[in-house]
């Protein structure tokens, strides 16, 4: 077995025995520094298979993917905010909210951020 392997066996015991949405996240956020896509990708296969019906496995692939609904309004820092948001937010749902705020923005300010953008990807 690889090494990389028994440290997920043993992480998988710990997050089973610990159980709670903490230990999840963990195992999830480990699993990903440590599996590659396709290793991930049969586990999740595997544990959706798993369930006793395919009504279960609909549930829990909708709870993963759903949508991170509109943004709330800002408290203190709005790009923290607009960034938290982001990291929840579906690939649609940036791309919408995105191009919406943009064609929002006064012309002088769409120049702006035209400019910001292009400076970025100069950058990369």
């Amino acid at each position: 077995m690889k090494p990389e392997h028994k440290r997920m066996s043993r992480m998988i015991g710990y997050t089973l025995t610990l159980g709670d949405a903490d230990a999840w996240a963990g195992f999830a956020t480990v699993s990903t520094a440590r599996l590659t896509v396709k290793e991930r990708a049969a586990l999740a296969w595997a544990a959706l298979r798993a369930l006793d019906t395919p009504e279960q496995a609909e549930h829990v692939a909708e709870a993963v993917l759903s949508f991170a609904d509109y943004p709330l309004p800002t408290f203190l820092n709005p790009m923290d905010d607009a960034r938290c948001w982001a990291s929840f937010a579906s690939l649609t749902e940036r791309k919408a909210y995105a191009l919406a705020a943009y064609e929002a923005l006064p012309l002088r300010e769409q120049m702006a951020f035209r400019n910001h953008i292009s400076e970025v990807e100069i950058a990369v």
